[in-house]
């Protein structure tokens, strides 16, 4: 008789045993009361509950972040004087659908008609023994007349920059141009030669620009 009670009763304890562990997460268990928390600490990262809080008070384990590369940006800055007075020197580049003609790397740039201060961009170019061509949307920002034009993209390669104005004389300024730019991923192999070799082309750019601008300003007076 005593045998059957004590085989009932072991019987019990296991039916109850075996149904609260499933409801029963390692995670659940302090560090404070159970010797094995270190064990069940390591297997609560896989039983964790969606609120990242109430895990980290259970346990005290924190959730790691997925690791996310910043990439990283370059600047850019080259200078230009120019024998033409400020005013043609920022008429010039304010036409940004001429840019093509004198900036090196540049394909295109198409103002959109319904909104004028939005303007869709495509760089073409040959280098680091590839064929490089990015596209972006950019977004021109209030300028400042004669002295500053100024740029943001919204969608594409990530860039900005600014073209400022500097009068020396009545018929001559300094332009002074500065390019942001996130390094593609496609660039990062060749980041640390990529600057100087940016810098190379907007001085080449601004040398054509200062010939264009002569032009620009003899087609304007005519």
């Amino acid at each position: 008789m005593l045998t059957a009670s004590a085989t009932a009763v072991v019987a019990l304890i296991n039916h109850h045993a075996t149904s609260g562990a499933e409801k029963l997460k390692p995670c659940s268990l302090s560090s404070h009361h159970n010797p094995f928390a270190k064990k069940s600490l390591h297997i609560s990262r896989f039983y964790a509950p969606s609120n990242r809080t109430f895990h980290k008070q259970l346990t005290g384990v924190k959730f790691r972040r997925l690791y996310s590369p910043v990439m990283e940006w370059q600047d850019c800055t080259v200078k230009k004087e120019l024998d033409v007075p400020i005013s043609v020197a920022y008429k010039c580049y304010s036409d940004r659908e001429a840019i093509p003609e004198w900036m090196p790397f540049i394909s295109s740039v198409k103002i959109l008609e319904d909104k004028p201060d939005l303007s869709r961009w495509a760089l073409k170019y040959k280098a680091f023994g590839r064929d490089i061509e990015f596209s972006w949307l950019a977004r021109n920002m209030q300028p400042i007349p004669n002295q500053k034009i100024h740029w943001r993209s919204l969608e594409g390669l990530p860039n900005r920059g600014a073209v400022r104005f500097f009068p020396k004389s009545a018929g001559s300024c300094l332009v002074e141009l500065t390019v942001s730019y996130e390094v593609p991923p496609l660039l990062t192999p060749v980041a640390s030669a990529l600057q100087p070799f940016l810098e190379s082309l907007l001085g080449r750019g601004l040398d054509r620009f200062a010939q264009f601008a002569k032009t620009y300003s003899t087609e304007s007076t005519a």
